[in-house]
């Protein structure tokens, strides 16, 4: 049986006094009231009103009853309350993922602002530079760069990400031409250490290079490495936003760029869910404006062009104006 249809038609029955009204004030006809009624004592094996001809009142058994329905009554409409009220309003506690130097330059500064703007809702960052589960380890969204695996999780684009790379002025002057991905053999190298990965990936008219490249430096940790490239110690591969600053204060070049792979996704992903609260829902379209905003910082700039008319290339050559 529907329990709580039946105890909510035994709070009005109770209320209206009366079988006939309680019938009326749920809209309802009397043998399904009284139908209601009857199955709602046999599933609890008690009687809950004494019946006479003329009236109906509450037996000891439905008088502590009642009360009970009462409770759970408020209950059900409290959460259907806190449900409608995190529909309409963000409030809540949000937890968000997102990698960390990236979360540290592009992510956190969205979602200071997403709280600003709505104080009801606290969120809970943390940065991984791993592939987190948001399910197994409740977060709520996470921020990806990258393709992604095939999963139940909801997956939004909000922008794309290059990967370049680059190496300083003075490395360049002085360590030889880089116009095509297998010189690299030939160049120092800065990598940084990930597990099983293969050579450095290029591509040329479609088909995807690899360069197995070598150096005697290796790191554990993105900004070291940006580091060394800084100082004139090698080449090295990162993503765009990762060295931006860098290649906007002509710290860094970037090179080989016609061989670069096509720009990773970056991606706000979700678990699928029925619905989702407002605090989600929200955020997702406050991240997706903040993120495509952020996209300006961590695009290269173009060459610059010298007063006569093309662009200087990286070598210092120029470069046919298009």
């Amino acid at each position: 049986m529907d329990m709580l249809r039946a105890m909510r038609s035994f709070v009005t029955i109770a209320d209206a006094g009366s079988l006939t009204a309680a019938a009326r004030l749920q809209g309802s006809s009397l043998p399904t009231v009284v139908r209601l009624l009857a199955a709602l004592e046999a599933e609890l094996g008690m009687v809950l009103f004494n019946r006479t001809t003329r009236r109906i009142a509450l037996t000891d058994a439905g008088r502590r009853y009642l009360e009970r329905c009462r409770e759970v009554q408020a209950a059900v409409e409290e959460a259907a309350a806190e449900l409608h009220a995190e529909q309409t309003e963000p409030q809540g506690k949000l937890v968000v993922t997102a990698p960390v130097f990236f979360g540290e330059r592009h992510v956190t500064g969205g979602i200071t602002a997403y709280v600003q703007r709505y104080p009801k809702v606290s969120v809970d960052v943390q940065l991984f530079d791993r592939v987190v589960n948001l399910v197994e380890e409740g977060i709520d969204v996470g921020i990806r760069i990258g393709l992604l695996p095939d999963s139940s999780l909801i997956a939004l684009q909000v922008g794309s990400m290059r990967r370049l790379t680059v190496a300083a002025p003075s490395y360049l002057g002085r360590s030889g031409a880089l116009e095509q991905p297998k010189d690299l053999l030939a160049h120092n190298c800065i990598r940084v250490w990930r597990e099983g990965a293969p050579g450095w990936a290029f591509e040329a008219n479609g088909k995807a290079i690899s360069v197995a490249v070598k150096g005697n430096l290796s790191f554990n940790q993105v900004a070291a490495a940006a580091g060394a490239c800084v100082a004139g110690l090698g080449v090295g591969t990162f993503f765009a936003y990762q060295v931006a600053p860098y290649v906007a204060s002509g710290a860094l070049r970037v090179v080989l760029s016609s061989f670069e792979t096509p720009p990773r996704p970056i991606y706000i992903v979700y678990p699928e869910a029925r619905w989702l609260p407002a605090r989600t829902r929200v955020f997702i379209d406050f991240m997706r404006e903040h993120i495509l905003a952020e996209q300006r910082f961590w695009e290269p700039s173009p060459p610059k062009r010298r007063a006569g008319g093309g662009a200087v290339h990286p070598k210092g050559r120029r470069v046919a104006r298009h």
